[in-house]
């Protein structure tokens, strides 16, 4: 910060000199040290949009971001991702994203557009980094869902959207690279339709393709937008070329025709043959589009410096301010938590309240990025988190631009601030007034798909290895660590290789700590095949009070669908078990299910129905009743039909359509399932289920078979049975750590 405010003074003194100190200038702006600094402003509500910008990996959504910087005068100098003059995009702040040319964290910043505040949150395409795109997404308003125009819709578009549906976030689309070979906006607006489900029509049509593409059609205003100058910045409307309006015309009916379906107001003049205004059919769009009922599609080159100042545009005219979201909060004041609507107007006279949803260690501490929600919050102030019920007070409080900071002294309701030394985790929700009982609701987390043991090379780094990852499983919920006894190994669960591999290599920069991974080992489950009835007797008699507790029940399957769940139901009739006897059962029944009988995999897709048991007025305790659940499930384990699940992923892989027949034969080699293929402009898209299990090395094989053309993204789908060849050899293999693990325990001994 010190830095950045000396290098504004010698721009000052420098600017009118010299020819020398213009070009001292000139190179000190092209560098990642200057950026434009403004002073913090605070606006009316209506005029502040929180903006995410999602979409597939390789979308251009940084390369967007970078753009709306320039152009809202926040950066003076555009750079490119992975750029040849190795300074990187702005939002891509650490080293690791600017060598990969991909985004890992999401990043926050803000902007001043024709008097509006935006704030934008550039979030990861990687589905590895999906946790940053899901809590950012929860704390925004709405979304721009960037689209390639060559890659159409895509695995992690899929995901982007169930992401934004379940959190009600109303979106635009922004199709991108028409300057792309093979470049199809049509193609792509019917996988908008077809795929995702959306109402959603052009606002904007092309005026050429690939490399011919000169601008847009604005199919509202029926003018054509021309962007001009070395960096686009010159925007030039004229008239719609002659051979051009027939078409204008078509798709401006098919437009009106689209929001008339999702709009009362517009139907009913539709209907009625009346021809709506320009401003008519922009507040339909903007009405619809809240209630996610219509997605209004724009055009664009960002590489190009084409169709980014219309889209920003489009932000301001159809995304809504944060008084037209619903945020809600649960008051757990009485017996009965009530759901009640936050207030978002922009002053202190409603009590503060605000949600942490992202952790980040920084050079000053834990940074926790904040989303107000109402209220207001003063530097200074003492501020309560209400799950631990810790007050800290408010020593620093700052807006974020990308990696920089610039200090505030208060902020209010919809605006996303950062706070220092404040002990929390993400999801927390603040308030300043202790007596306040308030919480939002959570983040969704997804489960880790795959683990690997990790270990520093040097046993000296013992101390920083375990910084490291505190801090890490601190800031990424889907990162998680736990020391296994039986291998006696740290083992990192995470959402794929890429994620595992990506913290592996933060260690060594960021702590001095080499790190080993071992091979990833993948998160199996067991089930039942058939119903069990279990009768266990728990008895335990050594002098003074004893152990005693009887359970009968059956275990039995769950639907496939349900392979992932575990389910208690409690059928007792009568008094034979105490009712305070039933959260031990639950404990032990829950406590035996981490280790399956097969190959010490945990234990899913099951259904205990408690009907009956047994206790003694003395000597049944909570601990005999625990014991006693734990031997009816071993006992299930012995008489039960038992298989192995695992995890299968939903492969999406794109590959030159020549190479088409060499990748069907390596997802069939890896006992995959094709479940659609797609080809246009000479590219195929395979999009096949396989076995999570089968998929390591995959990347490499990829790149061999297509001449390092291909790429692949996969996310998990569901629990599948394994094969009886993969059942027998995990057995195999646990029953060998077992004899190792006795065997040591012997020699120890």
């Amino acid at each position: 910060m010190a830095t950045l405010m000396r290098l504004n003074q010698v721009f000052r003194q420098f600017t009118s000199k010299s020819a020398k100190n213009a070009e001292i200038l000139a190179f000190l702006k092209g560098s990642r040290l200057y950026s434009v600094k403004k002073e913090s402003k605070h606006y009316p509500l209506e005029r502040i949009r929180n903006i995410g910008i999602s979409a597939h990996i390789d979308s251009g959504k940084t390369t967007l971001t970078e753009r709306i910087l320039y152009y809202a005068g926040r950066i003076v100098q555009m750079h490119e991702v992975k750029g040849k003059d190795k300074v990187g995009a702005k939002m891509d702040s650490m080293e690791l994203e600017r060598e990969r040319g991909i985004t890992i964290q999401s990043a926050a910043t803000y902007i001043d557009w024709k008097d509006y505040n935006i704030n934008i949150i550039d979030t990861p395409g990687h589905v590895d980094f999906t946790i940053e795109v899901e809590r950012s997404l929860r704390v925004l308003d709405g979304a721009v869902l960037v689209l390639c125009s060559v890659g159409g819709v895509q695995s992690q578009t899929l995901t982007v959207n169930r992401q934004m549906k379940r959190y009600n976030v109303p979106c635009l689309a922004f199709v991108n690279k028409l300057d792309r070979t093979g470049a199809d906006p049509y193609r792509v607006l019917l996988q908008l339709r077809q795929k995702l489900m959306h109402n959603a029509a052009l606002l904007q049509i092309p005026m050429g393709l690939q490399t011919e593409f000169k601008g847009v059609i604005d199919l509202l205003n029926r003018k054509a937008i021309y962007y001009e100058g070395p960096t686009g910045e010159q925007i030039r409307f004229d008239e719609i070329p002659a051979d051009r309006r027939t078409e204008v015309e078509a798709k401006r009916l098919e437009l009106i025709e689209c929001v008339s379906n999702a709009d009362e107001q517009l139907g009913e003049m539709f209907l009625a043959e009346k021809k709506p205004n320009e401003k008519e059919i922009m507040a339909a769009i903007r009405r619809s589009c809240l209630k996610r009922t219509f997605t209004p599609v724009l055009l664009g080159s960002a590489l190009k410096n084409k169709g980014v100042q219309t889209l920003l545009d489009a932000v301001l005219d159809y995304l809504p301010d944060p008084s037209e979201v619903d945020n809600f909060a649960i008051d757990e004041t009485g017996e009965e938590k009530k759901k009640f609507r936050m207030n978002p107007i922009r002053t202190d006279e409603n009590p503060f309240l605000g949600l942490a949803f992202k952790l980040e260690a920084g050079r000053f501490g834990q940074l926790t990025y904040v989303r107000v929600y109402q209220g207001a919050m003063k530097k200074g102030d003492v501020i309560y988190n209400t799950r631990t019920k810790k007050k800290t007070k408010v020593s620093r409080l700052v807006r974020m631009h990308s990696e920089e900071m610039e200090d505030v002294t208060e902020v209010y309701a919809g605006d996303i601030c950062a706070l220092f030394g404040v002990d929390c985790a993400s999801g927390d929700t603040f308030v300043t007034k202790s007596e306040m009982h308030l919480s939002m609701e959570s983040i969704y987390v997804p489960d880790p798909v795959i683990s690997m043991s990790i270990k520093p090379a040097n046993n000296k780094d013992l101390d920083q290895f375990s910084k490291g990852l505190n801090r890490f499983v601190r800031e990424d919920p889907t990162f998680r660590i736990h020391y296994d006894n039986e291998s006696k190994e740290t083992i990192a669960s995470g959402m794929g290789e890429l994620h595992l591999e990506i913290y592996s290599q933060r260690m060594e920069r960021e702590y001095n700590c080499k790190c080993v991974l071992g091979r990833p080992k993948v998160a199996f489950r067991e089930t039942l095949m058939q119903p069990v009835e279990v009768d266990y007797l728990h008895k335990k008699q050594s002098g003074g009070q004893g152990q005693y507790g009887r359970i009968i029940g059956v275990i039995e399957p769950l639907a496939p669908e349900q392979y992932t769940q575990i389910e208690f139901s409690e059928e007792l009739m009568g008094t034979n078990i105490p009712r305070q006897f039933l959260p031990a059962i639950k404990k032990g029944f829950y406590a035996t299910l981490e280790k399956g009988g097969l190959t010490g995999a945990k234990v899913s897709g099951i259904r205990f129905r408690l009907q009956d048991g047994a206790h003694h007025i003395v000597d049944s305790t909570e601990i005999a009743f625990i014991l006693a659940t734990e031997g009816a499930v071993k006992l299930a384990y012995e008489k039960g039909q038992w298989q192995l699940l695992e995890p299968v992923m939903s492969v999406e892989i794109n590959v030159p359509s020549e190479y088409q027949g060499a990748v069907l034969g390596q997802v069939s080699k890896r006992k995959g399932v094709v479940v659609s293929t797609e080809s246009a402009e000479g590219w195929s898209t395979i999009y096949a289920e396989v076995p999570l299990n089968d998929m390591f090395g995959y990347s490499t094989d990829l790149r061999s078979a297509t001449q390092g053309k291909g790429e692949f993204t996969m996310e998990y789908a569901k629990y599948c049975p394994a094969s009886r060849e993969l059942q027998m050899k995990m057995m195999q293999q646990y029953d060998a750590e077992i004899l190792a693990n006795q065997g040591h325990k012997k020699k120890r001994t």
